[in-house]
């Protein structure tokens, strides 16, 4: 049977990118560009005449920037849209806040050299611009707000007796913000891995601490890992769980590939599933690729308990597929039962169920 190739529309207002971009993606024989156009009035048109699978959306331009078209049309024609941002501060954020509006995914466009630095991010365009068309954007777009935060039940915990791991990719950055808003200030320790540029993980962080009740902040080497707090992996370092003394601590170093990533979510699950076992909660969220599935596998192993997002909410199940597959998933649960479920399992007011 013939694969039919993805039909993309690329919006950006310089034309040296146009034309990187059409070139890069038409290289791909499962792609096809339809067409690159300078700015989103143009877009809009060639929307409505060509009708693309995917979009790639500069952020600043002229007559229209690229938040304020996404958020067009993630309200009147919801459709799969990667974002072409820089490395900045700005850019981060605006990406971020892109992400969080309906975004599947973006490239992260170099500020110098930019030839080059594009060229080498070919084949990452490639693989996400195709994933963007098999992803759920309705799961994004429709998705229900978090409601209000938890009230913990029971007789409560420890610094030493719960940690919570969370792994995610693609889809993450909402999945994540919906996660850790619904949480309590008293909640377990929790110790995140996101697919995410190294520029933008610290952005990231503030804006989740902005809007939980917990403390969200960039984990530091060494740094003691306390309940009410969430860790996040800086984007070009791994983050594991280790032990000093009788604390928990964040390690964070080594800058190797682990199954394709750095930071890598099966380093963090290894780490928790040895430093602990069955005092752990792990859970994977939305993603592209298999990361996380070996080391959910490690946990459940090690006796902890173990959460996957279910596909109807994901954006792109990948990463949960694959550990739901492996066994490694003890339960999977909407996006929006997950922080009730956490909860429950660390004030020991959980049963065990079937896997649905």
């Amino acid at each position: 049977m013939t694969v039919k190739p993805v039909r993309v529309l690329i919006v950006d207002d310089s034309a040296l990118i146009r034309q990187m971009l059409t070139e890069m993606l038409s290289s791909d024989p499962g792609i096809e560009v339809l067409g690159a156009v300078p700015d989103p009035l143009v877009a809009r048109q060639k929307i409505k005449e060509l009708n693309p699978d995917v979009i790639t959306l500069d952020i600043e331009m002229p007559r229209m920037d690229g938040i304020a078209f996404l958020k067009k049309i993630m309200s009147l024609r919801p459709m799969p849209v990667v974002m072409v941002s820089t490395l900045t501060q700005h850019g981060a954020d605006a990406t971020l806040h892109a992400l969080e509006i309906g975004a599947v995914d973006y490239v992260a466009k170099p500020t110098q050299d930019i030839q080059v630095g594009l060229e080498d991010k070919r084949a990452e365009l490639v693989a996400k611009v195709k994933a963007a068309a098999r992803a759920n954007v309705m799961a994004s777009v429709s998705r229900a707000p978090a409601g209000p935060r938890l009230e913990i039940q029971g007789p409560g915990y420890s610094s030493t007796e719960k940690i919570v791991a969370i792994g995610a990719s693609t889809g993450g950055v909402e999945a994540l913000t919906t996660v850790l808003s619904a949480l309590p200030a008293d909640s377990p320790a929790i110790l995140i891995t996101q697919h995410m540029p190294a520029s933008f993980t610290s952005t990231f962080a503030r804006r989740l601490d902005r809007t939980c009740a917990i403390q969200v902040s960039e984990a530091q080497d060494g740094v003691r890992v306390l309940p009410g707090h969430a860790y996040l992996a800086p984007g070009d370092r791994h983050l594991r769980l280790a032990r000093s003394g009788a604390n928990y601590i964040c390690k964070v170093g080594g800058q190797e590939l682990v199954s394709g990533h750095c930071p890598s979510v099966d380093v963090l699950f290894d780490s928790v599933a040895k430093q602990a076992g069955q005092n752990a909660v792990g859970v994977i969220l939305t993603g592209m690729g298999k990361d996380g599935a070996i080391g959910l596998q490690t946990m459940r192993a090690s006796g902890a308990r173990t959460l996957g997002q279910d596909e109807a909410s994901c954006v792109v199940y990948g990463m949960p597929r694959v550990a739901f597959e492996a066994d490694a998933v003890e339960v999977q649960l909407p996006l929006s039962k997950i922080s009730r479920e956490i909860i429950a399992i660390c004030t020991n007011d959980n049963k065990v169920r079937t896997r649905v």
